[in-house]
């Protein structure tokens, strides 16, 4: 039974992508420009590029200075766990916690945006490549189960996303870390390079750099009309002269520019259509998040973009005689092995020195320490497996100190005081990997529904033993590295961390080589249904400690040619 108004002919497409953030940008820039009439699904609002109302409007421009009435932060109470997202300048790019309802077993942080562009308008723009050695990190640890793919295989793919996203970084020659497709990075301030030296003296083998981000540091022609990095430091707004990556900014103006993209805002996807002769699937259903009209649309190939616990939400509510526990779940794992990064822990010190130094601009990347743990023989713990790596940064204190000083002489001698830059000051946190556990899960709850009626998500995920370990190496180490440099009142800090908070949620239909273990194999594909494409974190394998984005961007790539070369073979 169809439910289309216009019938089947009239919404059927070579490919339909759901979802227009990061992975979703990618594949319909992908099959837009090898050919495909297109159909982009996304269930929030239209946001097109410049649509960012508060991108430049001060504090002062607000009659609450920034901050929002109680009764926003109800709407908005899970979000606000972030600590910037229920604000005037950025409150618009989070969800309606009562419209979106979520559950938890166990603590964890669900940050979602939905609208056109998704998380890649508000993502903090970390662009690193996960190395062989996190390809290879299960097979040889015993956690999870083996990637299906190595290094070699996306290494094309790497190279091919961060020549349009625009990566700014500096080649470091380091194999846990891999170099790429470089724009010119943002410089390291006096005091970050001191550190650099001190730890490159003190710590044989660590390498402090400049933080690889998707900003253009110097634009090509390959960016189109996307424009260079200000140092606004207003990028979680939005930003304007499309300077970060974003679907907005490149991806999605490059499928449109072919004339093969449609794009549908307000369509929530509620389950994929599956067609038990041809054992493919041939469409979607959707909801209108307006009218709530349910309406069908047909492809011969989909990919589900739509965040990690989204898509996987999707393959579950799948249900049908042939996937009773949710579409490519004969193994099993789906909604099994979910991940995130831990964080908020490390250390931070005072340097005495530098004193006649300052800097201009807000850079948007910070400083990183890549993992140096568990990499060879030397470097092995006894106490926990895999790594972490710090991000963070140096800077001068300013008369906001004088908030907590108000102990200091008032009238002239405090001004003059507030008007100096402040002592030198360094934090830096690490940013650890968890392991896929197979009992950290979702799972689909029929009880509590979203405003348009379906099902919703429970979440039971928590870091263990590993990580808590880690995360005490990540204070000492911090500590370590900061007191070698000569920093004073040095002092360690863990701030917790719960699943969901690094908003890097992955796994929950992972990747792998067995179907009889993993939901989808090396090319993204269902197991059991070839035609539907997963290319956000939900097929991620395991977490490494890296950002993760840039790893969908190559796997929705390198995805999306293999789609379009199988399907000119009728293999799809």
């Amino acid at each position: 039974m169809y439910f289309n108004s216009q019938g089947k002919e009239e919404n059927t497409y070579d490919a339909i992508v759901v979802g227009s953030g990061i992975s979703g940008g990618w594949a319909a820039k992908e099959l837009c420009e090898k050919g495909l009439k297109t159909l982009v699904l996304e269930r929030g609002r239209m946001v097109q590029h410049g649509d960012y109302p508060t991108a430049a409007m001060d504090p002062w421009d607000y009659d609450m200075k920034d901050y929002v009435s109680q009764e926003e932060i109800k709407k908005q109470f899970k979000q606000n766990r972030t600590g910037y997202t229920v604000r005037e300048t950025t409150k618009h790019w989070f969800v309606n916690d009562l419209e979106n309802p979520y559950t938890e077993v166990k603590r964890f942080d669900w940050m979602r945006g939905y609208h056109v562009g998704g998380r890649s308008i508000m993502w903090g723009r970390h662009s690193y490549r996960l190395s062989e050695m996190d390809f290879e990190a299960n097979a040889k640890d015993g956690f999870g189960v083996d990637w299906p793919i190595r290094y070699n295989d996306v290494a094309p793919w790497y190279d091919y996303v961060e020549r349009f996203a625009g990566i700014s970084g500096r080649k470091e020659g380091l194999a846990q870390l891999p170099d790429g497709q470089f724009l010119p990075p943002f410089e390291l301030n006096c005091v970050e390079e001191h550190l650099r030296e001190k730890i490159a003296e003190n710590f044989n083998g660590r390498v402090m750099t400049s933080g690889r981000v998707a900003h253009l540091t110097e634009p090509q022609p390959i960016h189109g009309n996307r424009g260079k990095c200000l140092a606004r430091n207003r990028c979680i707004r939005g930003c304007p002269y499309g300077a970060y990556f974003s679907s907005n900014a490149a991806t999605l103006p490059a499928a449109d520019a072919t004339g093969n993209m449609t794009l549908r805002p307000f369509s929530i996807v509620n389950s994929i259509i599956y067609d038990k002769e041809t054992k493919r699937a041939i469409g979607v259903r959707i909801i209108d998040a307006e009218t709530n009209e349910t309406s069908e649309y047909f492809a011969k190939i989909i990919f589900l973009c739509a965040s990690a616990l989204g898509s996987t939400f999707i393959l579950m509510n799948s249900k049908s005689d042939e996937f009773p526990d949710g579409m490519g779940n004969a193994s099993g794992e789906l909604g099994h092995n979910l991940m995130d990064h831990h964080f908020r822990c490390g250390a931070r010190g005072l340097y005495d020195g530098f004193n006649d130094k300052y800097y201009k601009g807000r850079r948007p990347g910070g400083i990183y320490l890549p993992r140096f743990r568990n990499i060879d023989k030397t470097s092995e713990r006894k106490d926990f497996v895999r790594g972490y790596g710090y991000q963070g940064g140096a800077s001068r204190s300013n008369w906001m100190r004088g908030v907590k000083e108000l102990e200091m002489t008032m009238g002239a001698e405090y001004k003059d005081a507030l008007v100096q830059p402040g002592p030198w000051e360094f934090g830096m946190g690490g940013f650890g990997e968890c392991l896929p556990y197979h009992e950290n899960k979702t799972f689909l709850n029929e009880e509590v529904r979203d405003k348009w009626g379906q099902p919703t998500l429970t979440m039971d995920c928590e870091f263990k033993e590993n990580e808590m370990a880690m995360r005490k190496d990540m204070q000492d180490a911090a500590a370590e590295m900061l007191e070698a440099a000569g920093f004073k009142d040095v002092e360690t800090f863990d701030a917790k961390s719960y699943p969901g908070l690094g908003i890097h949620e992955m796994g929950t239909a992972r990747m792998g080589r067995d179907p009889k273990t993993s939901v989808l194999n090396k090319w993204n594909q269902l197991h059991e249904v070839p035609n539907v494409f997963v290319t956000d974190g939900a097929c991620m394998t395991s977490a490494g400690c890296q950002n993760p984005s840039l790893t969908y961007m190559a796997l929705t790539a390198r995805a999306a040619d293999y789609a379009v070369k199988e399907l000119k073979k009728m293999n799809l």
